[in-house]
Parts: structure tokens; C-alpha cells; sequence
């Protein structure tokens, strides 16, 4: 928008009013010229002060203020009714296909504008094995550009519904960093995540500690609860897990021929689970009928907003980098302006708002913006794009100027002046947000690379980053394995076990765009804002840019929309 790429925002009533004028444009520029050097938004009395002071400005009594050239389609109905949606003027025709499956209900839309000549198409599986297609069309920058400065985009109304909205964050450990690198400060992680996993394992075994199964008789059954210390494979092809408590240590054999087996390549090192069989006739190893994991119970019932109300789930927009998509990031804001996207009270963020500086080798070659506080107020004009009734949530990522270990604390003061201009709530990574009742895991992923590399590709992969995410939900934990590619802070609590079932759970950092429900959590990672950089060439990563995955919050039915 014109009045986003001078530096302002603007509330609903006062972009009607502009839109609303015979030359919208003239208008902006009468406005901004009488605006205050220090304001950074637009009021509807600022802009009638204008009109009524110029009369060159005039106002035609027949004009539309719903006049979006973007092409947009409403999405397919899912589940159960919802309100009507009308789309905004030029809509092209609904390519949005409804793949409804056990796992949920996903439709993707094309809200590009359309070039037939470049025209392809795209596939995303769910985890079932659905197939969603998507037209994938390329838009022109300029012309976008062009046309969002000559046609002003109709404001959605939210104001109605604004108190309605309950939105609560807890886990948030920024300012609350206990560790200080200690030995001692480790033990305490360790422990702390032993006894919060131990608890939800207990009701399933029948458990003893380490020291009293080390006293036990041979042949008696036993269960064990202990964080895995260490796991390898014998002579004979079996596998010894040996699991550690507050107690000691005890070793656990998975015969090979046993109905177990085929998930020991799922164990990683230093997670919680529970092994339970027979003790050998010496009394020295456990042989292990079941492994247990503290996992997502199958009875798990997730719980629904009581309106209709969405959220845009999004991650990874890497603004000072030279492949950010600058075109299809204004498309996605000028959306959100739309009477279509009304429903979209929330903005969920996952991190790696800015490239970053000295992240990866020679990142500086393929950086537009070299200096790290220019990206940030970059990323902030950006923002305000955004219109400022949408509550906004963002953590941190890798990318980010805060401490690689996780949990990652949210940005300093200095950071979060540079973005305060839409009254973001920033937290740290992960964090668990709440809202309307449904609770959003938000994680920004950098142990999806963890998980990758140690599990079978048909178990996790870059291609179904959802796959990787259940494994974490299964385990309880977002970075479960210590001193791979996941850098972990000591601290008194370990924020990264998942204590609380979340109803979403939501990731990025792969630039991957998958989703699909484990026992009723839906886990989404949604892609990125960024084209394929050189460095992601050399390592094979081809990344899914510009969609914005639309969740709605009262049937947790999801939408994925493009941009790009």
C-alpha cells in the first residue's frame, strides 16, 4: 500500500476515507505532507481535516472503497458452516481443492495474480497420503506494486469482535534465565525433564528405580523410566538401551525378532521413555517386551474457539536478505485489508523475521541489508503493512539477534523499539499461546534438522516436515537429543518439554510447507517468504515460499493460501 511504503499505518476508517476520494493517491500525499514528523499512523480525522482544508481533494458519491485488483478466492466450506464470505471485486475462479481426511480438513487457495503463461502446478501430501493441489502461479512484482499504489484496498471491519478476543501466553522465559553454564545448571535441565516426562509415563508402568530393579531376583518382571543414555547394537543384531534415572543406570535389550524392534530407530539419545519386560535369570539386563513414549494420548480431544474467528499461521520472512519476496509478502498484507479476510483476528509469527548477519558462510555475499538493526526496521515497515487490529505473535528464530540456545529469551529493548510500531506481543521460543480457548505450541524448529538426520527418511524428511513434528510431540519434547545440531541453554526448568497437549502446533525454519493431524493435533510448518538462496542450492533445500497456512480457530479447519 502507498501509505505503507512511506512509513505509515492507518486505521479502518481512515484508508475508506482515502479510498473514497477521486484520486486516492493525491489524497495520501496531502495527508502524510500534514502528518507530524514522529507519527506513524494515519487517523480518520486526520484525513477528513485534509479534505474539508483541500479543495482539490474531492469525493465521488458513487465510488467503491472495495476495489482490490488482487485476484482473491474464498476457500472451500470445510466442516461445519461457516459465515459468508464475499470475495473482493475481480475475483478469479475458486481453485481451492477440499482434501477432507481423517487428519483434517485443509484446503489450498491461489490468491496471486494470475499469468497463464507461467502458469504450473504444485502437490503437498498430508499424512495420510491425500493429495491438495494448488494453481501455482507466478505474479509480477512491479505490476502488483503498481497496482496497489492506484487502487486502494478495502479494510476489513474487526472492530466488532475485538472484545471477543482472549489471547494468553505461558512458558515465556524471557527475563527469567536461570543458567549461568554450569555443570550443576545442566543436571538441573535434565532432572527437571526426567520428573515432568516421568509423570506422564507412571500411569502406564508399573515402574521401579534403577537401584531397586538392581536388587530385584532374576526372571521378575520390572519397568523402567529413565532418560536414554546411550544406544547400540550387539553382535547378534539386537539393540541395548541403557536408561539412566535420579538413581543410576540399568540396561534394556530389544531383541531383534521381538514386535518392538522397528522402533528403536526412533529413540533418540537423552529423551524420556519407559521399557518394561523381564529381568534376565542374573538379574543384570532387562529384556524388554514394550518401549513406551510419553506421547499424545489417542484419546486426546482438542478444544474449539466458540466463533468464527482465523489465524495466520506464518514463519521464516528473512527480510535484509536478497531473495526476500518483498511482492508477495504486500500481496499477503493487502489480503488481510480485504472484507474476505475479516475473519483474521490473529497473526502467529515463528520466527527468523530478518536474515540475520554471519549465520551461514559467505551469508554476507546474499544479504541486501548488511547492517542488523536496518533489517529489523525494515521488517517493521513491512509490518505495518499488516492491518494493526490483527494481534500479532512472534518468537524468535535462528536467524534472529538473540542467543542460538534454546529456549531462546524474546529480542532486547533495542529490538523491540524498533517494532513497536504495531504493538506485537513478542516471547520467546517456544512458547505456548492460548487463544480462544485453543492452544498453539509456537516453536521455531531448528531440531526438525536433528530428527531429520537421525531417523529414517520415511519417518522424517524435508519434504514432510510434519512427519519430523509428530515425532516430537510423541516424545514430549521439541529438542529432545543434547549436543547434536540443537543448542540447549541450562536452566532450572527445561521450557522445551511439552508439558501441555497443544490442539496446533506450529514450526518453520525448514522452509517447508507441510501439515497433518497426530492424535488430533495438527501440525503445521509453514514454508517461508524467502526464494531459494545459493547456500540453499548447495544443500539441496528447495523451499515452499509465500503461503500462509489460514487456521480457524472454531473447527481448526486450515486453509493454506499463496502468494507468490
Amino acid at each position: 500500500m502507498e501509505l505503507t511504503e512511506r512509513g505509515f499505518n492507518a486505521d479502518r476508517e481512515a484508508i475508506t476515507l482515502i479510498a473514497g476520494t477521486d484520486d486516492p493517491r493525491a489524497t495520501i500525499e496531502a495527508v502524510t505532507e500534514r502528518a507530524d514528523d514522529d507519527a506513524l499512523r494515519i487517523t480518520s480525522d486526520q484525513v477528513r481535516s485534509t479534505i474539508e482544508s483541500d479543495p482539490s481533494i474531492s469525493t465521488g458519491s458513487n465510488r467503491s472503497t472495495n476495489t482490490s485488483t488482487e485476484s482473491v478466492s474464498p476457500p472451500e466450506t470445510m466442516g461445519s458452516a461457516k459465515t459468508d464470505r464475499s470475495p473482493v471485486s475481480d475475483a478469479s475462479d475458486d481453485v481451492s481443492t477440499d482434501a477432507s481426511t481423517d487428519e483434517g480438513n485443509v484446503a489450498v487457495d491461489d490468491t496471486t495474480e494470475s499469468d497463464p503463461s507461467t502458469s504450473d502446478s504444485r502437490s503437498d501430501t498430508d499424512s495420510t497420503g491425500s493429495t491438495t493441489t494448488a494453481s501455482n502461479t507466478a505474479a509480477s512484482t512491479t505490476a502488483s506494486n503498481a497496482s496497489r499504489s492506484e487502487t486502494a484496498t478495502s479494510d476489513a471491519d474487526r472492530s466488532d469482535t475485538a472484545h471477543l478476543r482472549d489471547l494468553e501466553i505461558a512458558n515465556d522465559m524471557t527475563g527469567h534465565s536461570t543458567g549461568t553454564g554450569e555443570y550443576a545448571d545442566f543436571v538441573r535441565t535434565f532432572r527437571d525433564r526426567y520428573e515432568r516426562l516421568s509423570k506422564i509415563l507412571r500411569g502406564r508402568v508399573n515402574h521401579r528405580p534403577a537401584s531397586a530393579i538392581a536388587e530385584m531376583p532374576g526372571g521378575s518382571d520390572a519397568a523402567m523410566i529413565g532418560l536414554v543414555n546411550d544406544v547400540r547394537s550387539t553382535r547378534s543384531g539386537h539393540w541395548l538401551v541403557e536408561l539412566e534415572d535420579t538413581t543410576g543406570t540399568f540396561p534394556a535389550l530389544i531383541m531383534k525378532d521381538k514386535g518392538i524392534a522397528d522402533v528403536v530407530d526412533e529413540i533418540l539419545l537423552d529423551e524420556c521413555i519407559a521399557v518394561d519386560g523381564t529381568l534376565a535369570d542374573d538379574a543384570g539386563i532387562l529384556f524388554a517386551d514394550a518401549v513406551h513414549f510419553p506421547d499424545v494420548p489417542r484419546t486426546f480431544q482438542p478444544s474449539y474457539a466458540d466463533r468464527h474467528v482465523q489465524a495466520a499461521l506464518i514463519s521464516d520472512v528473512h527480510v535484509g536478505s536478497q531473495e526476500f519476496m518483498r511482492g508477495a509478502w504486500e500481496s499477503f498484507a493487502d489480503w488481510l485489508h480485504t472484507e474476505e479476510a475479516e475473519p483474521v483476528e490473529y497473526l502467529l509469527l515463528a520466527g527468523d523475521m530478518v536474515e540475520g548477519v554471519g549465520v551461514y558462510p559467505d551469508q554476507d555475499e546474499e544479504l541486501d541489508i548488511v547492517d542488523i538493526y536496518e533489517q529489523y526496521e525494515r521488517f517493521s515497515e513491512h509490518l505495518k503493512a499488516v492491518p494493526d487490529d490483527i494481534e500479532i505473535v512472534m518468537i524468535p528464530g535462528n536467524h534472529d539477534a538473540v542467543r542460538l540456545a534454546e529456549p531462546q529469551p524474546a529480542f532486547d529493548e533495542d529490538l523491540r523499539e524498533l517494532m513497536s510500531a504495531h504493538d506485537s506481543r513478542i516471547v520467546s521460543n517456544p512458547a505456548a499461546v492460548t487463544i480462544e480457548g485453543v492452544s498453539v505450541l509456537m516453536y521455531h524448529g531448528v531440531s526438525l534438522d536433528e530428527v531429520i538426520a537421525e531417523l529414517p527418511a520415511e519417518k522424517a524428511s524435508y519434504d514432510d516436515p510434519h512427519k519430523a513434528m509428530y515425532h516430537l510431540l510423541k516424545k514430549r519434547h521439541v529438542a529432545p537429543q543434547f549436543g547434536g545440531h540443537t543448542r540447549v541453554a541450562p536452566e532450572e526448568r527445561d521450557h522445551l518439554v511439552i508439558e501441555d497437549v497443544p490442539e496446533v502446533f506450529h514450526t518453520g525454519h525448514v522452509h517447508k510447507l507441510g501439515w497433518g493431524k497426530y492424535h488430533n493435533v495438527l501440525a503445521v510448518n509453514s514454508g517461508c517468504w524467502q526464494e531459494q538462496t545459493d547456500f540453499q542450492k548447495s544443500v539441496n533445500i528447495d523451499p515452499d515460499c509465500g503461503f500462509a497456512p489460514i487456521l480457524d480457530l472454531d473447527t481448526l479447519d486450515m486453509t493454506v493460501r499463496k502468494f507468490a
